[in-house]
This record gives C-alpha cells, structure tokens and sequence, in this order.
C-alpha cells in the first residue's frame, strides 16, 4: 500500500467450524515437533483419507497448528504445501473452504519465507484455478433455484474468501506471485467478487486488501485497468452503506484508487484526490473512543435479553413437560422451528466486536493512506533516515530534481491539488487528534474483556500511525496551515506531554519511534522559523537517554538529530554554556561507542550543527575539548567506513557517510582555528 512502511499485521485467521472444532482444537496442543506419530504426520496422513469429512478434519487441524511456530517448520520439512495444493480442487466445497484455510493461516503466521517457498513450491497454480472457478460457480448460481443459489453461493462465497486472502498474503511476500497475479488475469476475477460488496461485505474487504497490495509498484498491472474496472471500484468507494464494516471497505478502496493516481487522467486528479481525502476526513473524524462504549454496552445489552429470553424458553418448556410419547407425536418441522427459534435468540457472533474492529482498521488504514500521500515516490525509509547530512540531502534533492526532468516528487513536495485537499478537509487536525490516542476510558472497557483487549494494541496503532502522519504534514505543510506558531507550540507541549506522561515510554519501541520522529520534524520547523522551543532541557535529555539504548536505529538517529537541531537553536543564546557541554559530551560519546555507523554519522553531523558557531557554543567546545576528541576519533572513523561500509550498508548510506567523513576533516580544521583564537 503506497510507501507507509508499515510493518505487516497479521491477517484475521481462519477458524473451523463444524464436526472439525473440537478435534482441530485438540490439534493445538501439539507441539509440532514430534516424531511422524506427532500430529503433523498424522493430519497430513489424513489429507488422502477416501472420506470428505476426515479430510476436511485434516485441514482444520493444521489450520489450527501451523498457528504454532515449531508447527511451521515440521510442515515445511514435510512438504506441507504440496500435499494441501491439490485438496483446492477437492470434489468437496468443505474441503476446499479448509483446505484454503489452512494455507491462509500457514501463509499469515509463516512469513515472507514461507510465502516465497509456497510460490516456490507452486500454490499459485490450484489457487488461481480456485479463484477461477469460485468465480464460473458464482455466475453459474444465479440461474438456480433460490434455495440452492443462496446454499452454493454462500459456500463458494466463502471458499473464494479463504482463497482471496490466501492471495493476498503471497502477494505480499513475493514478486513471483505479483506477476502470476498479472499474467493468469486475477485482477478481472477479485474484481468481479468486489463488485458483490452489496451482499457479501467480507468478501469485499479481503479483495480490497489484496489490490492494496497489487497495484503497489506494479506499472504492468495498471495497464490492465479498464474503465469498467475503475468503475467498480468507483462503485465500492461511493457506496452509500456507513456502518463500520463498510466504512473500512470504502478507506481500503481509497488507498487503491491512490495506487492507481499514474493512469487516472491530470484532468480528473484534484476530483479523485478531493474524493479520496473527503472520504479519510469523515474516517477520522469518527469518535473511536465513544463507538467503543456504545459497541460494548450494545454487547452487554444483547447478551442480557438473549439470557432472559433463553429463560423464558426454558421456563416454559419446564411449565409445559410432556410425556414422551407426546414429544415424539410433534412433527418433525415444528421441532426444527423450536430450535431455529431458540438458537437464534443466543449471542450467535460477535457483531460489535467486529464493528469496533473494523472502524479502527479504518482508521489505521486512513492514516498510513495519508503518509503515502505526504511520501509519494521517496527513497525507501533506511535512505531518509540516513540523508542527515544536510550537504547530501541537498545534493540528492538537486540530482532528484535533474533526474525526473523538473517535477521533483519527495517528501519535500506536494502536488498543488493534494495540498490543498490536504488544508480544505482539516486532515492536519484530524491527524494530531488522533495523536492523543488511546483514551484511557476505552483501554479500561476493553481490558476488562479478553476478546475485547486485542483492541488496545490497535488502538496503540493507530496513535503511533498518526504520529507518523503528523510528521509528514509538519515537514510539509507551511506553518500558516499547520495554524502558525502558536499552534506548532501547542503542538510541542502536547507531544511532551503525551512523552513524559508515560514513564515506562522507553519500553515501546513503537511509540518511541514514532514520537521521536514527529518531535523531529516539528522541531526542525520550529527552528527554521524562530519559533521558541518548550522542551526544557531535563526533559530533552531524559529523551535522549532513553532513545539512545534503543535497539531501534531510527530512533537513535531522532533522538541524536533532536539534540542537534536543540543545541543549534541554543549555541545563539547567553547562558547556555552548561547545557550546551551536556549535550556536546552526550554527542561525542554516541558518534564514538554506538555500534551503527549510521547513528555515529548522524551525531557527528549534529556535533558540526551545534558548534558551528556562537560565543557560547565556542567556550563549550573548549572546556569539553571537543577538538582532541574528534581528532583522535577522525582516523577511527575513516577506517570503520572502509572495513563496515560495504558488507553492512547500502550505497546511499555509504555516501551519506563519506559525505560526514568529509566535513568531520572541514570541521576540526575549524575548530582548530577557534580553538587558536581563544586560547592566545
């Protein structure tokens, strides 16, 4: 989906259901790593059992084990995937919806290997034919009777929902499948069963995650897009259903249609981007924290009058005993109509669990579409969290410039009609209230209920989603549509204190990450604009020594960078003299002890930043005696370059590097003449 970089959520799993339940749970207690008596072997003997129902057995209880890591492994070893293959095709719909299943979950819980190997090992073949035939079996249904219409249609609705997803997640992985998904012509099939969004919602969703996915970078796939396929999915994106499940169909929709932005004609661009936009401003101007306690006492409400009105059965079964020969002479279908009545007064599914659910996609997805948008056609993430030198950020800005011919699309550069949307549907202040995510009213609700709790960490998503976007729009925006100054201070001492607030914050490298980066960009824009800063300096360093432990690279580089940009803001000032040698000492050991020579590369780059110039700035470099350290430092860094550089970092970063080893030599030369002149 577009550049968000977005680490991959595992996909809603299969579950069996049926004469299959119990044993495939049973199936979970297995450790998968057993002899070939274990229940690997044992439901893979199972697959080529005559009997429909023990194959179908067979595949629950690996839909069920492959949720296990050790599980993966065995059946990789055992050839899993070729033995479930041919069971896509199976005469029985039962087997097939399993079958499918199995894989679905193997492929979410596998990974990009596991994927890759299932391509490998040639799943796309009877997948592709799946799909294929799901879709004849669909057009074939609508000249049958009704009852058996809705009976097979419902069936081969939820086999091409299995399979779709199964698509999906190789899809995501591989290559190999993109351009199976080109050649054999998936594209016109997922699209017919989008076109079924009126009746079967589910099925709709899984085909919109799944172009998501395959209109990414895929020119070859574009061309294949039609006006009838454009108008389907125009269709689904207008749709004028709100409830929520429809809601993240429509936001998913989008991000396609974002994808598709290179074919649709400049004429009909700012009404496509507008349309997109409208339709992400209404996502996140939804109150998530209010549909959670509507959608969780609407739950408690149902399953109350389902539990009276079970009662009231019961109780009138019990003022009503018959003799059992009077039982036996009820006919037969009036025993039917009984226990349809009463089964359908039970809680049967978890409606609004779902409902909740599917708003909060929406509104994670929203978000990322935005940061697509702000990022369109930029260099992978590793590039622009290693571009710290301002020298080669300039110099690969003018050589961006040159190479697309004038038209330089970067995360420096808005298109005049997605700017414009951006400010006119208030997307900048949808994002920073999303920022304040989660209410603490919701995470109660929600903690208090097991199937409920995976919603916090959702929740966490989307907080940390939107700070990202935020520090897209603060990069890009001016600060009179950011609200000017006085709205960027607010903005300050709102991330402070969403930071502080959470005194374990070091813990979530998430959260971390993405609070560092939007602290960031926004204190960048604030420095470059003379705008007075409101993080204190106990507060900055608190930051920064949290940060700095971090595994995460990229939040070391922010945290180093906050310094940098700080300090240059303080080197003007008087009386910063203290503060200043803190973080001139803090600096010096990063660049000198951290093991990536990428965050040593970026605190010598704000070391350059910080005692470039200024009185103050120019007694700290003395007392801390800068000029020796980096001196002796200077021929250690060089020689890490050429022994590291080329096993362990890409191109880009190489050049980022050699460009810091370059003005480390400018800059102790500088500080040597400082040094003179203060000390004669």
């Amino acid at each position: 989906m577009g550049k968000s970089r977005t680490k991959r959520f595992k996909r809603p799993q299969f579950s069996p259901t049926g004469n299959c339940q119990v044993e495939a749970a049973a199936a979970a207690n297995g450790t998968g790593d057993e002899e070939d008596d274990g229940p690997v072997a044992e439901f893979l003997e199972r697959l080529q059992h005559p009997s429909a129902e023990v194959r179908e057995c067979a595949c629950a209880g690996l839909a069920r084990l492959v949720q296990q890591r050790p599980a993966i492994a065995d059946l990789a070893r055992r050839d899993a995937v070729r033995r479930l293959g041919p069971l896509l095709l199976d005469p029985s719909l039962s087997v097939r919806e399993t079958a499918a299943g199995a894989l679905r979950n193997l492929s979410a819980c596998g990974g990009f290997e596991v994927c890759d190997d299932m391509v490998t090992k040639d799943i796309m073949t009877p997948l592709v034919a799946l799909l294929k035939e799901c879709n004849a079996g669909l057009d074939s249904n609508e000249m049958s009777p009704q009852e058996k219409k809705d009976q097979n249609r419902n069936a081969i609705e939820n086999i091409a929902n299995e399979a779709v997803n199964v698509l999906w997640n190789i899809c995501e992985c591989s290559s190999r499948a993109i351009s199976i998904f080109n050649k054999e012509g998936c594209l016109e099939i997922v699209l017919k069963y989008l076109s079924r969004f009126s009746t079967n919602v589910d099925l709709a969703i899984s085909v919109a995650y799944c172009l998501q996915t395959v209109t990414e970078d895929n020119p070859d796939l574009l061309k294949s897009f039609s006006a009838t396929a454009l108008s389907v999915l125009e269709s689904a994106m207008l749709c004028p259903v709100s409830s929520m499940e429809y809601i993240l169909l429509k936001t998913l929709v989008a991000g396609t249609i974002w994808n598709l932005k290179d074919i649709i004609p400049s004429k009909s661009q700012a009404e496509i981007i507008n349309a997109i936009l409208k339709i992400l401003s209404k996502v996140l101007e939804m109150d998530a924290v209010e549909i959670v306690i509507q959608m969780k006492e609407a739950e408690t409400q149902r399953l109350k009058t389902a539990a009276v009105a079970e009662d009231i059965v019961e109780n009138a079964n019990g003022d009503n005993l018959m003799e059992d020969d009077e039982m036996e002479e009820i006919p037969h279908k009036r025993k039917a109509r009984m226990k349809t009545f009463i089964s359908d007064l039970l809680p049967a599914t978890d409606k609004e669990l779902r409902e909740t659910m599917a708003l909060l996609t929406a509104q994670q997805t929203a978000l990322e579409i935005i940061v697509n948008m702000c990022c369109n056609e930029d260099p992978s993430d590793d590039e622009w969290e290693e571009l710290s030198s301002s020298d080669e950020s300039d110099a690969f800005m003018e050589n961006s410039f040159s190479e697309c011919g004038g038209q330089l699309l970067s995360p420096l550069c808005l298109s005049h009609e997605i700017h414009t949307a951006l400010t006119n549907f208030l997307i900048p202040k949808k994002v920073f209230e999303k920022t304040a995510f989660p209410n603490s009213v919701a995470v109660d609700i929600c903690s208090r209920n097991p199937t409920w709790k995976p919603l916090i960490r959702k929740m966490n998503t989307i907080q940390c989603r939107a700070l990202v976007g935020l520090q897209s729009l603060v990069s890009l925006l001016d600060v009179d549509h950011l609200g000017g100054a006085p709205a960027l201070q607010t903005l300050a001492q709102h991330l402070s204190q969403l930071l502080f607030s959470q005194p374990d914050f070091a813990k979530h490298a998430d959260f971390l990450e993405a609070i560092s980066s939007a602290l960031r960009a926004l204190l960048q824009t604030m420095a470059s604009k003379n705008i007075p800063q409101c993080m204190t300096p106990d507060q900055l360093m608190s930051l920064c020594k949290a940060g700095i432990h971090s595994s995460n690279v990229g939040v070391r580089v922010n945290v180093v960078s906050i310094l940098g940009i700080t300090g240059s803001v303080l080197a003007k000032e008087d009386g910063t003299l203290e503060t200043l040698k803190t973080i001139g000492c803090f600096l010096l050991e990063v660049a000198t002890k951290d093991p990536s020579l990428v965050v040593a590369g970026e605190a010598l780059d704000a070391l350059f930043d910080v005692f470039a110039d200024g009185e103050e700035a120019e007694r700290a470099s003395i007392q801390i005696k800068l000029l020796s350290a980096l001196k002796e430092f200077q021929p250690i860094f060089k020689m890490k370059i050429r022994k590291e550089g080329r096993g362990k970092y890409s191109p880009d970063q190489l050049c980022v590097l050699d460009n810091v080893k370059m003005n480390l030599r400018r800059f102790v030369a500088y500080q040597e003449t400082v040094e003179k002149r203060l000390t004669s």
